[in-house]
């Protein structure tokens, strides 16, 4: 881990090495189905391009879900408590974190983690000057991987992780429970979860937030083809490919895919890759949940969901679970 002061924060950092990048996407592309990691949708152009997405009409979960946090923001933090530790996974801009940051009671410190380290410093910067009296410290990491949660220099009530968006969706079912009994192990007695959890509605509602008019979504799943350009010197010809997001109702999540336009070979690393036309490449998958089955699931991985809000229309729940 590295510390680099970035006044007046302290930045910890343990940001992947790149040779993780090149082997993570050698792998996928190797795939009888191929694969790029959706975790790597998030360079600073990336970031910026989904702080985009979560404006557009078609894209009901950010604004539904920052509607929630506005009603029950005050609620959230009676039940959180006095002096937690404010832990966000993949921080992002944290505009929903501030509903909860005006809330919170004497919070200990706030920890927002997020792999792209410009977008984190930037928006971890501008909270210092928000909120002077609460310690920020960012950290820069992947939080698939095993890293260290900085200390507060408060003492700490509670341990709070938060998990806004839905970003719970991206995991695969066996992914997801390991991710959720991390954190319980993270939070230790006492401690909690507040997350976002995207529910199961009409195809037309979902196809629609992924396939955007404006092609938001096609230019942020595309940028990923951008970043193994000029990271790992590929040869993606970005005309040859385009975007295309699918509700697999079997499996209940949507589905995200670069197709290629016509026969064409790639090259990587000293390794040629071939695609035929119509070949696509499976770059993220969005689960949604009812809320009987989130339950179930997050009584498997050690949590007791304690309250659940849901707004009027039923698209969009936050949920607030404890160790058990």
């Amino acid at each position: 881990m590295n510390i680099e002061q970035t006044s007046p924060l302290m930045l910890h950092d343990f940001e992947p090495p790149a040779d993780t990048f090149l082997a993570d996407v050698l792998e996928g592309l190797a795939e009888p189905q191929k694969t790029l990691p959706c975790k790597y949708f998030y360079d600073e152009v990336g970031s910026q391009l989904f702080d985009a997405i979560c404006e557009l009409d078609e894209y009901y979960p950010t604004r539904t879900e920052l509607a929630i946090m506005e009603e029950h923001a005050s609620e959230m933090a009676t039940l959180i408590g006095p002096r937690s530790l404010l832990i966000e996974y993949g921080s992002g801009s944290s505009v929903k974190t501030r509903w909860l940051l005006d809330h919170l009671h004497e919070p200990a410190a706030y920890v927002p983690i997020d792999i792209s380290k410009d977008h984190l410093l930037a928006s971890a910067q501008k909270l210092a000057a928000l909120y002077p009296h609460i310690e920020i410290l960012p950290v820069c990491a992947d939080f698939h991987q095993t890293f260290l949660i900085p200390s507060s220099k408060k003492k700490v009530g509670c341990k709070l992780v938060y998990f806004p968006g839905s970003t719970i969706g991206n995991f695969m079912p066996d992914e997801a429970a390991a991710f959720l009994r991390s954190v319980a192990n993270n939070v230790g007695s006492g401690g909690a979860l507040l997350i976002g959890v995207d529910l199961k509605k009409d195809r037309a509602i979902l196809e629609a937030a992924y396939n955007d008019a404006k092609r938001v979504t096609a230019r942020f799943n595309l940028n990923l083809l951008t970043r193994i350009n000029r990271e790992l010197g590929a040869d993606f010809e970005l005309a040859a490919f385009d975007h295309v997001a699918t509700y697999n109702e079997s499996l209940g999540r949507v589905e995200s895919y670069l197709v290629s336009s016509c026969d064409q070979s790639v090259k990587l690393n000293g390794t040629s890759f071939t695609f035929t036309k119509g070949e696509r490449i499976h770059t993220e998958n969005s689960y949604k949940f009812d809320v009987p089955q989130f339950e179930a699931f997050a009584r498997a991985a050690g949590f007791d969901v304690e309250r659940v809000w849901i707004d009027e229309n039923r698209l969009f729940s936050v949920q607030y679970l404890t160790k058990v």
